[in-house]
């Protein structure tokens, strides 16, 4: 047996206390055993023996520097999805309305919906005869940036750390945002081009992000912090819908983008001066939270400087991410982008005319966000639940749950209430998966959890790109009918990535991601 220097405070058996005067954590390669100031036996955590460590204290999360980082985060990603989804709004307002086109488009299954919205509206924008192909590369073009960043920015954040290539990111997306009226005026080109560059900003955010938790999250916070952390994205969502439709009704939708880019250039601002790649290197941590980060993950992180690529594409608890997260986002796109169709062409119920009911549905899944993220880590901690179980539990509900939703959104007939219902349930019940797969990253491979993610996430994005063309061509007569094809191809395919990820998700540590591996190997 090894020998270990203890003190009054020593942890029993092969236990090491980290630093004398922290006494926060003990950590072990061998048996636990309880030290003498604990009658009773914490719960270990749900990993392998090699990379257990036992708390026997947490260090408080007001005011930490882990808390910070998540609620920056917070911020940084709502300005994200602000940025993103103004353009869907502002689109409205700067392109001349083709009525005629509008009424040989439209069902007349179910009765028009008036509005009786009777408010000066502001008419200075500018407007362009953009037509609906156009219109949809412009929505487009986003994602095929988006999509083009995602593994280099992994790798990238695993080689110089998250903070610069997050907050550049953001900072990047912000002032291709400030101008795009400027590209608009200049030509669609331009646009496109611009909205396209905005996607190779925010393509990095994510991975960077993950890359950055893989260093600041111990093991039974990370659905907290990162669902803290990644809600943002969901209030963003909920407050640039209406607010971005109040900024084109009553000023111009100029400003829309004039306002949020400036806000996410003054957020970069912040991110850099309050937030560090890693705890050693932050400037205000406390010495006791340093301890308690640095001891909560120590022998879960490699530090090889080589990215094992082949055992990392060979392994399948990998693939089950992957797998679930394109099934996802399938139904995610279809929810965000084809059902307000489906209400409009079909219900006759613009929900634009109400921002609070376009904002509905992320609103309720910002809650659940924030929520599961509490209760999972509240499951592995005290009800000593396994890591994988809560992970596969969670994805089950978020998958299973809008699946069954978005068929039912196809049986609704004209009942308007029920339609604004059952698109809020299917949204909020999707908020699990934030403490389910999408998380599942930094359980498997936390030294690599920005690659990992890019990898994931650059599946996930085709949704957002093939998903609403293929909905379009078989939706060419807007029946009732074709709409509930594409509903049940949504939920076949979220229903067989919930399936495929409880079948072969992994909540341990894998043998290729420490450090140990790559000495086995040779």
């Amino acid at each position: 047996m090894p020998h270990f220097h203890c003190n009054p405070y020593t942890c029993a058996g092969s236990y090491q206390l980290s630093k004398p005067e922290s006494h926060l954590f003990c950590t072990s390669v061998e048996k636990w055993a309880p030290p003498p100031i604990h009658p009773q036996p914490l719960p270990l955590l749900n990993t392998p023996l090699k990379t257990r460590t036992i708390a026997l204290f947490t260090f408080p999360a007001c005011c930490s520097a882990r808390y910070n980082l998540a609620l920056l985060a917070f911020f940084g990603f709502f300005l994200l999805y602000a940025l993103r989804v103004n353009l869907s709004v502002a689109l409205v307002d700067m392109v001349e309305p083709n009525i005629s086109l509008a009424k040989n488009t439209t069902s007349n299954v179910c009765p028009e919906h008036s509005s009786t919205i009777n408010v000066p509206r502001n008419t200075t924008g500018e407007k362009y005869s953009w037509d609906a192909d156009t219109q949809g590369w412009i929505l487009g073009s986003f994602f095929y940036g988006y999509i083009i960043t995602q593994i280099p920015g992994g790798y990238i954040a695993s080689k110089i750390g998250g903070k610069l290539l997050l907050g550049f990111g953001v900072f990047g997306t912000s002032v291709f945002t400030l101008l795009t009226p400027l590209a608009a005026n200049l030509g669609v080109g331009y646009l496109i081009a611009v909205r396209a560059l905005e996607g190779l900003g925010e393509g990095v955010t994510f991975p960077a992000m993950h890359s950055m938790w893989s260093s600041w999250a111990p093991p039974l916070e990370r659905s907290k912090l990162l669902s803290i952390s990644y809600a943002g994205a969901q209030l963003g969502t909920v407050v640039s819908l209406p607010l971005s439709g109040l900024i084109c009704y009553y000023m111009n939708w100029v400003y829309v983008f004039y306002i949020f880019g400036a806000l996410g250039v003054l957020w970069f601002f912040f991110w850099m001066w309050l937030v560090s790649d890693t705890p050693e290197t932050h400037r205000s941590i406390s010495h006791a939270e340093r301890e308690y980060i640095l001891s909560s993950l120590k022998d879960q992180l490699s530090t090889q400087k080589s990215v094992p690529w082949r055992p990392i594409l060979e392994s399948l608890p990998l693939w089950a991410i992957v797998v679930a997260h394109f099934s996802y986002n399938w139904t995610f796109y279809t929810l965000l982008t084809l059902l307000p169709t489906y209400m409009k062409e079909i219900l006759r119920f613009d929900a634009q005319e109400n921002g609070f009911l376009s904002a509905l549905p992320y609103f309720g899944c910002w809650l659940c966000i924030i929520l599961s993220g509490q209760i999972a880590d509240y499951l592995r901690e005290k009800r000593n639940l396994s890591t994988v179980c809560v992970r596969k539990c969670f994805t089950l509900i978020g998958m299973i749950g809008p699946a069954v939703f978005l068929v039912a959104a196809g049986f609704i007939g004209c009942n308007y209430a029920l339609a604004v219902a059952f698109v809020t349930i299917s949204t909020t019940l999707g908020g699990f998966c934030t403490s389910g797969y999408s998380i599942n990253h930094l359980d498997i491979a936390p030294s690599y959890a920005g690659i990992l993610l890019g990898i994931t996430n650059s599946f996930a994005t085709i949704p957002g790109m093939v998903g609403p063309v293929i909905a379009k061509n078989l939706t060419h007569n807007n029946t009732v009918g074709e709409w509930q094809t594409v509903f049940y191809i949504a939920a076949s395919i979220n229903l067989f990535g919930a399936i495929f990820f409880a079948l072969f998700a992994s909540g341990e540590v894998q043998d290729w991601a420490v450090s140990g591996y790559h000495l086995h190997r040779n």
